[in-house]
């Protein structure tokens, strides 16, 4: 229960900074369903524009009455809001535990503005402590890569689907995911960039020097970080 209202009071702390705007693009998670629900419950909300970052995400936000557009035919993203599974000291984050990274980066990049929201289990000293990094992969070049990552000295797991589908987990986007286990990153910018350097990737899941705003829940407070400064990578 107490992780619950972590989540729960972290999602109730970043309403009165979204309220003030009308186009808001939502990620995927958890911390995010609670968002979701919240805000179904709020009637000034229902008149705003959403922009999600998954099919999961666009249903869960129909069902409930909001406007979804797609980004190709929404104005301006003004304020995106979405979770994530690590953040470290610098704001930093690993994210794509729902398999949704490239969508969620595409929407974090493009916003004016980039709020996340997440409970206090999900702060790390480095990133990579508790979390695998989640790679999106073209299928075409499932197995060059996986070559590739193994040589380079990363332990590499294909993730698997849950009920329903046999085989590998797709993305919205049609890339195949895998985690990549890299344990706590000193510099997680080269990482990255070495990642993203080997022909078939599509995006990670490190993100970085995207966050305006870190909203923590704990069970009986939220904690919001801002960095100094934000770069865009």
């Amino acid at each position: 229960m107490d992780l619950d209202s972590a989540k729960l009071n972290a999602a109730r702390a970043v309403f009165e900074e979204v309220g003030r705007y009308e186009v808001i693009g939502v990620g995927t998670g958890s911390t995010v369903e609670k968002f979701i629900e919240l805000l179904s419950k709020q009637e000034r909300f229902k008149g705003k524009l959403y922009v999600p970052s998954s099919i999961d995400t666009a249903l869960k936000l129909s069902e409930r009455g909001f406007r979804v557009l797609n980004l190709l035919s929404s104005p301006e993203v003004e304020v995106y809001v979405d979770g994530a599974d690590e953040v470290d000291p610098r704001l930093n984050m690993i994210k794509g535990g729902g398999a949704a990274m490239t969508m969620e980066k595409i929407l974090a990049y493009y916003a004016a503005r980039r709020l996340f929201i997440v409970d206090y289990t999900k702060l790390v000293a480095k990133l990579g402590e508790k979390h695998p990094i989640p790679v999106e992969v073209l299928p075409c070049a499932l197995s060059p890569v996986l070559k590739t990552l193994h040589k380079m000295g990363f332990r590499v797991e294909l993730r698997a689907s849950g009920r329903g589908k046999a085989g590998p987990v797709v993305a919205d986007t049609g890339g195949v995911v895998i985690d990549v286990y890299t344990g706590p990153l000193d510099e997680p910018e080269e990482v990255n960039r070495r990642l993203k350097n080997i022909p078939g990737v599509v995006e990670t899941g490190l993100f970085l020097g995207y966050a305006d705003a870190v909203y923590i829940g704990w069970p009986d407070k939220v904690e919001v970080l801002k960095p100094s400064t934000v770069i865009k990578v």
